[in-house]
């Protein structure tokens, strides 16, 4: 008799051992394992958004360098018979208005086969009638072709770079180029390009040329300096684009996209402290850990109460609390016969502590796929919904959109209205949505708006309604605003679904060159 009671003793507390650690570790695991997965998505995520945001400005840094070489090969067209003729006032006068008309070029040089510079605008350089003897400058006169330079220091003293483009007669006599500048310490063309995605997070950018200088770099003192060792820069240099953790100068462990400019041989890094992207994550473990320890702590008392009961189904509990990590657990331990109370209440108790965590989990997913500030889906969500429609070869419209001027709303009025801005501007486009459409930021004031099965006819009049209803909405605070937009299609023989944002993205930069507030259609 006294030997069954010793051996009831010892089970009872046998099986509340087991019970307590099976559920304090399953808790554990999944709460360890939930943190790491988020990390690691959080990462993922924030290189793949900063591999994208490298390659979609080295796409821009591309167009912008493209426009100016056309920009100087129309002015070449024109300098030729002037420059045969020693007509200085008419060079003057076109380059001028080269510089002029485009606002690409802090300055613009025409030099003869002599390499003397017979016309300058601004004339304030106080350079004409110089002779060039630079290797930059003998080079440019031997090739005879378009040239995009290396950085230097001009006869003025000004850091820049060079484009030039030759100048021939009519009858293909070379009679020596034009050539455009920017500089590279002051304000210019790139700086204005590339310096509207400095971030105040510890987030930044830097461009380097192909003999690893910087052309680029928020920090104006560091430009001109030369990168040494980084293996980002090595890759980017040979032309490969991609993403990789690595730690800068000051030891900080960053999160970086890179992309090249191959016209130029440049190289655009664009990198994330990973504690900025890591922030939110541990706010949000915390309070998920906040709320499971009230159910944890219910759970280990329903055990303790339990523990004194027949052994056999308080072990399959404990069993199957050790599962809860995996698919099925809930189904599992809800097949268990808890024949009396207090196993009920435990198994009960346990499905509500799963209940709990799932949601978490859940909330945790629906975050990851939703911007916070206007709730529409993000570019995760973006980039899932694209490889689905590709994958099923679904026709697809794009309409690319942004506000026109919206740097100035923010200047004027300040970001809290430019970011009520947005929020109303997102409910707005909403209304009268198909229901089969996805609207998504896409980042700051740009929006992307996928319309499965539409034809480019249609997604035409649906921004143009857009357009139409943004401009004749008054916006709190900031009365009316603008929209351009811009639209391609992708059709189910086409190759890669990412053109079609790419097409989208152009026509975008077309409407706002055409003078905002418009609708441009990619043609294909």
């Amino acid at each position: 008799m006294h030997s069954h009671w010793l051996l009831r003793f010892d089970l009872h507390r046998l099986i509340l051992a087991l019970a307590v650690i099976g559920v304090l570790a399953t808790f554990g695991n999944s709460f360890y394992a939930i943190y790491q997965a988020q990390r690691q998505l959080l990462i993922d995520n924030t290189l793949e958004a900063n591999r994208v945001y490298a390659a979609k400005l080295a796409a821009s840094a591309e167009t912008m360098l493209h426009s100016a070489q056309e920009q100087l090969a129309y002015s070449a067209s024109q300098l030729a018979p002037l420059l045969q003729t020693d007509d200085i006032a008419g060079l003057e006068e076109e380059v001028t208005q080269l510089r002029r008309r485009t606002n690409t070029f802090n300055s613009v040089v025409v030099v003869n086969t002599e390499a003397t510079i017979v016309a300058v605008s601004p004339e304030t350089l106080n350079v004409k009638g110089a002779k060039l003897t630079s290797a930059h400058a003998r080079n440019t006169l031997k090739k005879q072709k378009p040239i995009i330079s290396d950085p230097f220091v001009s006869l003025s003293g000004n850091y820049l770079i060079s484009l030039s483009h030759p100048i021939f007669s009519a009858d293909k006599r070379y009679l020596g180029y034009v050539a455009g500048t920017i500089y590279l310490g002051s304000a210019s063309v790139l700086s204005s390009l590339l310096g509207q995605h400095y971030y105040q997070d510890g987030s930044y950018l830097y461009v380097v040329d192909r003999q690893r200088t910087l052309i680029y770099h928020p920090d104006p003192e560091l430009i001109g300096h030369k990168v040494a060792s980084n293996r980002i820069v090595d890759e980017v240099l040979q032309g490969n684009g991609g993403a990789q953790t690595m730690y800068n100068t000051d030891g900080n462990e960053m999160l970086s996209g890179f992309a090249p400019v191959a016209d130029a041989g440049w190289g655009i890094v664009a990198q994330r402290p990973s504690s900025a992207t890591l922030a939110r994550l541990d706010q949000q473990m915390s309070d998920i850990l906040k709320g499971m320890i009230p159910v944890t702590l219910f759970i280990l008392f329903v055990i303790w109460l339990s523990a004194t009961i027949i052994a056999r189904p308080l072990r399959q509990l404990a069993n199957r609390a050790g599962l809860m990590d995996q698919q099925g657990a809930a189904t599992s331990i809800s097949g268990i016969r808890a024949w009396y109370f207090e196993a009920a209440q435990l198994k009960q108790a346990i499905l509500k502590g799963l209940g709990l965590l799932n949601t978490k989990i859940d909330k945790l997913h629906t975050d990851s796929h939703t911007d916070p500030m206007t709730g529409l889906f993000n570019r995760r969500a973006m980039q899932q919904m694209l490889d689905e429609y590709e994958a099923e070869r679904q026709p697809l419209t794009v309409i690319a959109l942004d506000i026109d001027h919206f740097k100035a709303i923010n200047d004027r009025f300040g970001h809290d209205v430019g970011d009520a801005v947005i929020v109303s501007l997102a409910t707005l486009m909403q209304q009268d949505l198909r229901s089969d459409a996805a609207l998504c930021r896409s980042g700051g004031e740009e929006f992307l708006l996928l319309l499965p099965g539409v034809s480019l006819a249609q997604a035409q009049k649906i921004a143009e309604r857009l357009r139409t209803r943004v401009a004749s909405h008054d916006m709190e605070v900031a009365g009316h605003i603008t929209i351009s937009l811009g639209v391609a299609h992708w059709g189910a023989d086409a190759t890669s679904i990412a053109a079609v944002l790419k097409e989208a993205d152009k026509a975008l930069y077309d409407a706002k060159s055409q003078g905002r507030n418009c609708v441009v259609v990619a043609l294909g």
